[in-house]
Formats: C-alpha cells, sequence, structure tokens
C-alpha cells in the first residue's frame, strides 16, 4: 500500500441493522488493510455497540426526540435533530480526515452542511437503497443526501440504474460481504441454551431477521406462516430484529390485529407459534441462525440483503422475493425465489424449503455464493474509489 488513508465512516446507529453493519464490517477491513477507519455513530441509549470493532470509534450521542408533535411532524424533527447532533460533534472536536463516508441520509446530510461550511474536504455517500418518503422533508433530505456529495457509491445492479434513471448519477457499485469468521455452519454448542432463552420448541423453526415493517412483508409473511401451520402445526416463525429509525407503529397495528384474527383458527400465536425475541445480541445471533431449518426473507425492497448472505454461511435452505438485488446473487436453483405479493406462494415455498432433499440440495448450490462476497474485497474497491476521487487526475 503506497499511503494509507484516514477515513471518517458515518452511520446512524448502534443497533445492527444492515447498513450499520456494512459501516462496521467495512471499517474493520479498511483497519486491516493498513488504513486509518474511524466510525462515527449516533448513540441514543450510551451502551455503544453490541460487538467488539478493531477500528476507532467514536459515539455521537444522540438526546431524546421531542414529545408532544404530532406523528407525521415528529419525524421530521427526529431526522433534523440527528443531523444537526452529527454537526456539532464534528464542529467540536475538528479532526482531519482525508475521507469523509456517510452510510446513510442522516450522516450525508451532516457531512454536505460541514462541507458547506468549510470544515471537510469531500462528502462520499453509499446509497444502499432509496425510500418513497410521504414527508416532503424527508423526501428533501433523502435527494439531498444523494445529489450533493462528491461521489455516490452503491451495492447492487438495482440501484445503481436507479441512481442513474432517477438522478442521472453514475455510482460506481462496491460489495457487500459476509463475516465467515462470525457465521458457519459450524456448531458453537450454545444451540439448545438459545432455543430454551428464546423459547424456540416447535418444528420446524422458520426464522427471518428485521423485524415487523412494511418493506420486510412482515404481514403476508404473517399470512404464509398460517398456512404453513396446516401443515406443521408444531411450526414456528421467529421474527428477530426490530430497532428501527422510523416508527411503524400503525403496520406493527395490522400485523397483530392479523395475528388475533388467525387465532381463531390456529389458537394463541404471539409468543407461542409466532416469536418476537426483539434484537439479537450480536453473540447470539450465529447460534439463532443455526437453531432454524430456514430462513425467510420475501422482502419487498432492500439494498442488498446482508442477513440472506449470513444465513447462507450458516447452513439454511433460503427463501426470498424474486426480484432484485436478489436475483443478483441468487439463481434459482440456489434459493426458492417467490413472488413477494402472494402469501400462498410463499407459504408454498416454506413447506418446501424443509423438505429434506430440496433443503440440502438448496444449501449445497447456495455455498459457492458466499466466496464472491468478502468485505476485504470490499474495502479495497474501496480505496480504489477514494484514490480517485483524491486524485482525479491520476487516472489509469
Amino acid at each position: 500500500m503506497v499511503s494509507p488513508f484516514r477515513i471518517a465512516l458515518l452511520t446512524y446507529s448502534t443497533k445492527l441493522r444492515g447498513s450499520v453493519v456494512h459501516t462496521l464490517e467495512l471499517a474493520t477491513a479498511l483497519t486491516e488493510l493498513g488504513h486509518d477507519a474511524c466510525v462515527y455513530a449516533l448513540d441514543k441509549d450510551g451502551q455503544g455497540f453490541d460487538r467488539k470493532i478493531p477500528a476507532n470509534v467514536q459515539l455521537v450521542p444522540a438526546q431524546p426526540p421531542v414529545v408532544g408533535l404530532a406523528p407525521e411532524q415528529a419525524i421530521d424533527a427526529l431526522i433534523r435533530q440527528r443531523i444537526q447532533e452529527f454537526v456539532d460533534y464534528f464542529l467540536a472536536r475538528p479532526e482531519a480526515y482525508d475521507i469523509y463516508h456517510a452510510q446513510d441520509c442522516i450522516g450525508a446530510n451532516a457531512l454536505v452542511q460541514l462541507r458547506q461550511q468549510g470544515r471537510i474536504s469531500n462528502v462520499v455517500r453509499t446509497v444502499h437503497h432509496v425510500e418513497d418518503y410521504a414527508s416532503i422533508y424527508l423526501q428533501q433530505c433523502q435527494d439531498k443526501s444523494i445529489r450533493d456529495p462528491d461521489l455516490c457509491l452503491c451495492v447492487s445492479d438495482r440501484w445503481q440504474q436507479a441512481l442513474r434513471d432517477d438522478y442521472g448519477i453514475k455510482a460506481p457499485r462496491v460489495l457487500n460481504g459476509v463475516n465467515l469468521r462470525q457465521f458457519s455452519q459450524n456448531s458453537s454448542g450454545r444451540e439448545n441454551a438459545i432455543k430454551a432463552r428464546y423459547g424456540l420448541t416447535g418444528s420446524p423453526i422458520y426464522l427471518t431477521v428485521g423485524g415487523i415493517e412494511p418493506r420486510k412483508n412482515s404481514i403476508r409473511l404473517l399470512e404464509a406462516f398460517a398456512q404453513v401451520l396446516a401443515h406443521y402445526p408444531q411450526a414456528q416463525l421467529v421474527i428477530a430484529g426490530g430497532a428501527t429509525l422510523f416508527d411503524y407503529e400503525p403496520y406493527r397495528r395490522s400485523f397483530f390485529a392479523l395475528a388475533t384474527a388467525l387465532e381463531q383458527d390456529h389458537g394463541p400465536l404471539i409468543g407461542k407459534s409466532v416469536i418476537l425475541p426483539g434484537v439479537i445480541p450480536d453473540e447470539d445471533l450465529p447460534t439463532l441462525y443455526r437453531t432454524a431449518d430456514a430462513f425467510c426473507f420475501p422482502s419487498t425492497k432492500e439494498g442488498w440483503g446482508l442477513v440472506v448472505l449470513e444465513a447462507i454461511a450458516s447452513g439454511l435452505p433460503v427463501l426470498t422475493a424474486d426480484q432484485p438485488p436478489f436475483t443478483e446473487f441468487l439463481a434459482p436453483d440456489q434459493a426458492l425465489l417467490v413472488n413477494p405479493d402472494s402469501a400462498s406462494a410463499i407459504a408454498q415455498a416454506m413447506v418446501k424449503s424443509v423438505k429434506p432433499a430440496i433443503a440440502q440440495t438448496l444449501v449445497k448450490q447456495s455455498r459457492p455464493v458466499l466466496a464472491q462476497y468478502a468485505w476485504p474485497r470490499s474495502a479495497a474497491l474501496h480505496v480504489q474509489h477514494y484514490r480517485q476521487l483524491l486524485n482525479p487526475l491520476d487516472q489509469p
């Protein structure tokens, strides 16, 4: 390596969701390549990350949101607050980096403000996916975070095309990865303890990770699972995760109302057949994957779907949506690709996924995918684009 970079990586949370995990894994891989990477993360509970990180970390205090606002005003106010918390933190602690890289709208808007004030030299933004916000402010915030950086990166062909078509931006594609040191088929010896901890007594066990929210297609997954219970009355569906910046309470109410309605035919669901453990500690997650029989992820919108790679690494057959970005890296013989709008199609695939011959074939065929997605390779691509940004005339 000719010259190591100092890189500030911004993420909106210390809770391990997709873009947050991407940030931490990228920081780790950059550090292992010899660069000086520092993660700046908004920390609302003072607990920091539930993970040891080889890179430097700066926890940015995030205060409670303003109370008493109408729901449509509350989220706008919260995003403004979070952006300002990043700005204030950097203004109070000026430290020079070669690259300032945000993984989300909040960090990117903060960096754009700091660049406008002459406090930093550049802004890099990774666009994981683009949301359809009802709020005019949030839409403007997202647009600014995409249009104003000096360099936009993306993680999939789908969003690369969307940025080209909708914003006129040519965004180089960088890879996601999977940490095979963390996620594997190898037993930890804690599987029975994890089952007992989370009340996993049924068979088969279906797992999804991401919580209850619209783009995770949680309601349709629940509808499908109700159909699966006709085939496997002792089955359990584990919906892990749930930490998010946005309030999906209306959607969650609809989810629980459906669960109540389904109880007329299936008996009590929540806590018995449907397990909602919330955010899973980082040390438990790899083992939790291995307690499942199949991974179900019929999401309607993802930047990539890191959890799909984690499930494959853990030796699970995977069910996911028959659309990009999943179809960019999974063929029909590697996963059960379904219409995410059809509860019946999801249910049929759930039943198929735990048939021993089908499960074994899916697991075997999907393993080669893992070699293509490694964080060191992703970090090397990032360094290449950082170098091009800093030295635009020094191109091959």
